[in-house]
């Protein structure tokens, strides 16, 4: 076959199979354009997970007729300059419209603020029809319908409209978390109406994240606020202990870009790597603002990664910012705990369930039952002289005035003032030998022992490293690694770095390297995998942490075979001892695997589960 120019419409729906991929690329790209528009109201309707109906609703500036008809055209845009290394803005290619229109039923309405009428024009299945008025208010509707009728083979491998509507309501999500200062509205016969109201002041982000993260985050939530070099990061970032199953709660913003990047998903794992197991994610969202000549935006045909010019410095920026939060919030615990804590005592929580799944079962038959001849018939005391019969809420208010003992009449035990004034109390007791209950001066804390003295020791350990760095053992015999050249040279290039470590290694001729001495802490090591590991990571980010990482993990592991058992019992100076180490312990609210240490009630909850508030 001779080479032939394609045609337009060829040409475009190509670029469609690119730039849309889904009923909620779609939605992604028109709300960039609203965006970029300078609305700041939007309105979003879908019916059919998007696949019969998208309309998207702004009052940005608008269009006037000349712009209308250039905008469905490619390679059209009024975002960008000459230069692509400066882009300020969520969309410049200009091939979202005429990729839309290839491949769909598109109408766009467009009014320029302070025009004298709108405009209106259709473009279906890359057929484009003439411009014509339209009564419009200021701003923008653009209403795609039948989105792939024109190209029906992609109908096939689009999912059911359920999961459609969700892929676009997590898009939905991202731009609204990223903008707060945009008020806007969802609704569509697939899915329930929303409204996600503009707010504005210092916390205006801390309200848009309770409103898509729920109740539930800001409580949990660490202030993340750092710059270094020019490159700024702003936003919150959860606790250890409030995790997730998977990593859909993590929003991250490149200059008000929402993105899906390796690197920087990579960056917030190894920031939370001592803290959670390997299966638990943080919530958060992250805001990283930088000189756009320093990020390129035009990786990806979605706009969902991006590369940076110095990605080491923005990898230690993030991890940095995430540890010295979490290491200033080492005290706080997730508030799960408490809340879960506290519906258990409530009506309808464990305790009563778990009576109420009990099957009731008869006496026998012949079996005389009589509860007042029953040995286990409590004894009626006798009747108080003090108070009348009926015991009234006025009778309780002059029990609880008056200095009458208890049945149990044992002295009470004398408290520390000082360590009942401390974060976490003063110990009172321990319960099934694992559980230490202390009490504060506003409430009483639970810990437990193992999780938290496993804190202490790994914590130890690791300050330890820091101190007096990683032993290393020297090998009988150096081991001779073979790899290409091109990976030897990346290897010595960080034997400095790798020496810190415990790890000494050195070139052997153009193709091989010589590995000296291994981290004493890990043992045996298989030294061909772990290079081939390093060289890996290295050709992927440039740097890499993995020979941290696995003697952080032996340490983790060791400090979990090195600490308090669940079942030991503590002496009352041993229970105070270990607060009083945790108090003065970064990162004690959380064990090494993200489970909280302890949970804390205050007391006015306890005061309302018996009613008192």
């Amino acid at each position: 076959m001779t080479v032939r120019r394609l045609s337009e419409n060829i040409v475009n729906q190509i670029a469609a199979g690119e730039v849309i991929e889904r009923p909620a690329s779609v939605v992604r790209e028109l709300l960039d354009n609203a965006i970029d528009s300078g609305a700041n109201r939007i309105s979003i309707v879908t019916a059919g997970g998007g696949k019969n109906l998208i309309r998207v609703t702004d009052n940005g500036r608008g269009m006037d007729e000349s712009d209308l008809q250039l905008s469905i055209e490619r390679h059209c845009t009024s975002k960008l300059g000459d230069d692509l290394t400066d882009i300020r803005s969520l969309g410049f290619r200009g091939e979202a419209l005429p990729s839309i229109g290839s491949v769909s039923r598109l109408t766009i309405r467009s009014r320029l603020a302070g025009g004298d009428n709108g405009w209106e024009i259709q473009v279906h299945g890359g057929s484009v029809q003439p411009v014509r008025p339209a009564a419009l208010s200021e701003g923008t509707v653009v209403e795609v319908a039948d989105l792939f009728y024109a190209t029906p083979a992609r109908l096939k491998f689009m999912k059911t409209d359920r999961a459609e509507a969700n892929a676009i309501s997590d898009v939905i999500k991202r731009t609204v978390l990223g903008h707060p200062e945009i008020h806007i509205s969802v609704g569509g016969e697939d899915r329930q109406a929303t409204e996600y109201p503009q707010v504005n002041g210092e916390d205006a982000l801390l309200r848009r994240c309770e409103q898509v993260l729920g109740r539930e985050f800001p409580p949990n939530a660490m202030l993340i606020d750092a710059a270094r070099e020019g490159v700024e990061l702003y936003g919150y970032a959860s606790l250890p202990t409030f995790n997730r199953g998977n990593a859909l709660h993590q929003f991250v913003y490149v200059n008000g870009r929402p993105v899906r990047d390796k690197q920087l998903s990579g960056a917030i794992r190894g920031a939370y790597m001592d803290f959670l197991s390997r299966h638990r994610h943080p919530v958060m969202a992250l805001f990283l603002t930088l000189d756009p000549k320093q990020v390129d935006v035009n990786v990806h045909p979605a706009k969902s990664e991006v590369r940076f010019r110095d990605a080491g410095l923005v990898r230690g920026l993030i991890v940095g910012a995430l540890r010295e939060a979490i290491s200033n919030s080492g005290h706080r615990a997730s508030t799960e705990g408490g809340d879960a804590m506290l519906s258990a005592f409530k009506p309808g929580g464990i305790a009563e369930r778990a009576v109420a799944g009990r099957q009731w079962q008869p006496p026998a038959k012949n079996q005389n039952h009589d509860w007042q001849q029953s040995p286990n018939r409590p004894v009626e005391p006798a009747p108080s002289t003090a108070f009348p019969a009926g015991f009234s809420e006025n009778s309780q208010a002059r029990f609880d005035a008056t200095t009458a003992h208890s049945a149990d009449v044992r002295e009470e035990p004398q408290l520390d003032p000082i360590a009942e004034s401390l974060p976490l109390g003063a110990a009172r007791a321990q319960l099934h030998h694992n559980y230490i209950v202390a009490q504060t001066g506003d409430g009483l804390v639970i810990v437990d022992q193992h999780a938290a003295h496993e804190r202490l020791v790994y914590e130890r350990m690791k300050q330890q490293i820091a101190d007096t760095g990683v032993s290393s053992q020297m090998l009988l015999i150096p081991e001779i690694v073979e790899m290409p050249e091109q990976d030897v040279n990346r290897l010595i290039d960080h034997v400095d770095e790798l020496k810190t470590l415990g790890l000494g290694i050195e070139a052997f001729g153009p193709g091989a390297v010589a590995v000296r001495e291994t981290p004493a802490i890990l043992g045996e090591v298989n030294c061909e995998n772990l290079l081939q590991d390093l060289v890996d990571e290295l050709s992927q980010w440039g740097s890499s942490s993995l020979v941290a990482d696995k003697i952080d993990h032996v340490a983790a592991t060791m400090s979990c075979h090195g600490s308090v058992r669940s079942g030991r019992k503590l002496l009352p100076l041993e229970m105070d001892r270990l607060l009083r180490d945790m108090e003065a312990t970064p990162n004690s609210g959380q064990c090494n695997h993200g489970r909280p240490t302890y949970i804390e009630l205050k007391l006015a909850d306890i005061e309302k589960l018996f009613g008192r508030r």
